[in-house]
């Protein structure tokens, strides 16, 4: 995949892609709709499939004092849309300029003069341009002018669960972003893998800590969240994928301010079952599989130890349940859609 944020140099034979529009945070299963629509008909085209989003997120640029709240960093955004399938991702840069430019001189300048369009495709409730201007409606009337198509794909819904994890009576919810931050809020990040189509994970760069864990018998990886939401605090069930051998390992982690150390900054600590070797300086991808229980304050080590094993035996139960098994949710891609999704879902104009 072609990485770009300034579509004036764009390689010729980038051109003239089908193209889908979006911040697409999470890539839930609503987004896979919009882009796998897109992707049908690139096929169909026989162009390449582009996605244009932005960087940072506007919410980021107009609100910069708000805490973090995105599900997917940059990075981890484009690490999906690759996964996926998608040829081009345009990223545009989110500045001043950007929010002031006129929803028409949006079209004109970056979707048809720079990338040369030929077919958009964007959710139902898609708004670009200065104040939040531009939607379909106009995308629709200024592709009969500039001479590119456009599809529309209306709310796509999903069957809410039970506890037990059957389909509940009542009728189906859409997918957003904003319910799937809700649901990680709520400590249920197996509901939130659904709605995403894939395990929500949190990634990064192990970085040194204070050793505490191989003391009792458990050293952890330490990841520092950066640019994303905080879930739920507590403990969880993962699996931890590193990067540089694409060794996947499972294990128990703590996420929050480890009070029992009157610790104030946010730290994932992950402990790595039946795992030798020294991992700083690596970059792991830790799937959030299962919530086991709240964070909470122990009197001292020994205490703190008891808990960490009877957490290690949940965990190991979770992640052998076939429930959880990790092919449930692996990235999503876009042959994979096609298969599942043999009619075309969006609405055409």
């Amino acid at each position: 995949m072609d990485l770009i944020s300034q579509p004036g140099s764009l390689p010729e034979d980038l051109r003239g892609s089908v193209a889908a529009l979006g911040n697409f945070d999470g890539f839930h299963c609503g987004h896979q709709v919009v882009v796998g629509e897109a992707g049908r008909l690139a096929r169909a085209m026989n162009v390449p499939l582009t996605v244009i989003t932005t960087e940072p997120h506007p919410r980021s640029y107009f609100r910069p004092q708000d805490p973090p709240f995105r599900l997917t960093p940059h990075h981890d955004r484009a690490w999906l849309l690759k996964q996926f399938g998608v040829d081009l991702l345009v990223s545009l840069p989110f500045d001043q300029a950007l929010s002031r430019l006129l929803p028409q001189e949006f079209v004109e300048t970056i979707l048809c003069a720079q990338l040369g369009v030929v077919h958009l495709v964007a959710g139902y409730d898609y708004r670009f341009g200065a104040k939040r201007a531009g939607g379909t409606d106009l995308l629709a009337y200024m592709g009969q002018m500039e001479g590119f198509g456009l599809s529309v794909v209306e709310p796509v819904r999903f069957p809410p669960l039970d506890d037990a994890g059957g389909k509940s009576p009542e009728g189906g919810v859409v997918y957003s972003s904003s319910l799937v931050r809700e649901t990680l809020k709520a400590g249920n990040p197996r509901l939130a893998a659904r709605m995403l189509g894939h395990w929500w994970s949190i990634s990064g760069t192990v970085e040194e800590g204070d050793r505490r864990g191989r003391t009792i018998g458990f050293p952890t990886a330490n990841l520092r969240l950066k640019d994303i939401m905080e879930p739920a605090f507590g403990v969880y069930a993962v699996r931890v994928e590193i990067a540089k051998t694409g060794q996947v390992h499972e294990g128990v982690a703590n996420l929050g301010r480890r009070p029992t150390f009157a610790r104030t900054d946010v730290t994932l600590e992950v402990y790595l079952f039946d795992f030798e070797g020294d991992l700083y300086g690596c970059d792991l991808r830790v799937d959030m599989v299962d919530f086991i229980r709240p964070e909470q304050k122990f009197s001292g080590l020994d205490a703190l130890k008891a808990q960490i094993a009877i957490d290690c035996d949940r965990a190991r139960l979770i992640l052998a349940d076939p429930a959880h098994d990790r092919r449930h949710h692996l990235p999503p891609r876009l042959e994979s859609y096609l298969a599942q999704h043999p009619t075309l879902l969006a609405r055409l104009r």
